[in-house]
């Protein structure tokens, strides 16, 4: 979506794969960001770490833009919430509830609860009882603190799949399988998030005129059936094309307000003069 987007707005967007490239040992990230700050217009940097993203800030002059690391998704977010404010026909969504079912030790969960806690949301999160699915602390203690803002919404943690799905707006899940399981420990994970596969049943528990939205790639028989899926509450094609749309309107808002600053500070007077 992003190299489309830029090629779309006549840019040019120049794939650079991480995985057979010095960053990271031959070269620091930090050191990356100065190069390509001499050499781009803006970085989308999809990495396995926050600290990744921090060092190509470092010493860039340039946007940065966390395409995805361990600890958020802030680009599905913005795609999301345009989905969202798309169907219920309001930018306000406060008020709106939002379930999300499944795994939910991971960067999608997580900015589902930073970002519908921003935007006045209530967000209710459910996933097996245990360290490995749910919510890491650090983003417990987050979410307190952006709670404690006037006007924000809510996120909490239910062990019933069916209380949290009970009334909500929007029913979200993702994928149960990172790349690379396998075996035993696959079958382990199904048994698990078995309760928690969003079913026409457990929709049934949302509002009536509830969506079911996934970030994709999807599983059908793992995270959600067929029937819901592939049903009239999916948005999760609409979805997908507003990865499009938002990150078009995110790139040319940061490389547009960049260059702008930097004409700025090119045309206005220095101190000495």
């Amino acid at each position: 979506s992003l190299e489309t987007g830029m090629t779309q707005m006549g840019g040019h967007g120049i794939a650079y794969m991480t995985g057979d490239s010095p960053i990271g040992k031959k070269e620091t990230y930090e050191d990356t960001g100065a190069v390509l700050s001499r050499m781009v217009d803006a970085v989308t940097a999809r990495v396995n770490n926050r600290g990744q993203i921090a060092g190509l800030a470092q010493n860039s002059t340039i946007p940065i833009v966390n395409a995805l690391d361990d600890f958020a998704h802030p680009m599905q977010m913005l795609a999301d919430l345009q989905t969202i404010a798309e169907k219920k026909g309001s930018l306000d969504l406060s008020g709106v509830s939002l379930a999300y079912a499944g795994d939910a030790c991971n960067n999608v969960t997580y900015d589902l609860m930073r970002a519908g806690i921003i935007m006045g949301m209530d967000v209710r999160v459910t996933a097996p009882p245990t360290p490995d699915f749910l919510p890491e602390a650090e983003v417990l203690t987050e979410c307190a603190q952006l709670e404690s803002v006037s006007g924000a919404g809510t996120a909490r943690v239910f062990e019933s799949a069916e209380e949290a799905v009970a009334g909500a707006d929007v029913v979200y899940t993702d994928s149960w399988m990172s790349y690379g399981i396998a075996g035993e420990e696959a079958a382990k994970r199904l048994a698990a998030l078995q309760p928690y596969q969003v079913t026409t049943d457990l929709m049934s528990h949302a509002s009536p005129d509830a969506y079911f939205m996934n970030c994709l790639p999807a599983m059908r028989g793992e995270e959600q059936t067929a029937e819901v899926i592939d049903g009239p509450q999916s948005i999760v094609f609409d979805q997908a094309e507003n990865r499009l749309h938002a990150q078009k309107a995110l790139l040319k808002m940061l490389i547009a307000g960049n260059y702008e600053a930097a004409c700025d500070r090119a045309t206005s007077p220095s101190d000495d003069s």
